[in-house]
């Protein structure tokens, strides 16, 4: 692994545990150059998915980047960093289990929503009102109230 510091290809494994969730294991490296520690992480990777994006462009499914618009909507809320892992990871895990070499961005921003509405009723507005393109202040009110009727049990 090469070290985040100095770029020197060689770094020696000092210690592994399993993630909270067991979804990856956390390896502590020290670096044999410049002796830098820095952590990693494996997750298994089931397989190789395209995501096919608006206007038919395509890119790989890149987990990072669903983490981070993720806790983007989570942001400054009392969301837990271990809660938005395992959603992430629940996310990822129905992606590449889906059987279909390619996936539409869509219905990720849906998986993405179940997760949040279940999560926290913010974050989830949030993330809608990007996923959906919220252009006036009306369309938030008008989804913020479907959200509250939703939470008070109400069609």
């Amino acid at each position: 692994m090469r070290c985040p510091f100095c770029a020197h290809d060689d770094s020696q494994v000092k210690d592994s545990r399993p993630t909270e969730d067991s979804t990856s294991i956390r390896r502590r490296r020290q670096c044999s150059k410049c002796g830098a520690r820095f952590t990693t992480f494996e997750r298994v990777q089931l397989r190789e998915v395209t995501v096919v994006k608006s206007g038919d462009r395509r890119e790989a499914f890149d987990r990072s980047k669903l983490e981070q618009s993720i806790s983007l909507a989570c942001r400054k809320r009392e969301v837990r960093q271990e809660q938005i892992d395992q959603l992430v990871s629940g996310i990822q895990r129905q992606v590449e289990t889906a059987g279909e070499p390619e996936i539409p961005s869509q219905k990720i921003g849906e998986l993405v929503m179940d997760g949040l509405r279940q999560l926290d009723s913010v974050a989830y507005i949030r993330f809608a009102s990007v996923y959906r393109d919220f252009s006036e202040a009306r369309d938030f009110e008008e989804f913020a109230s479907t959200v509250q009727e939703a939470a008070n049990g109400r069609p």
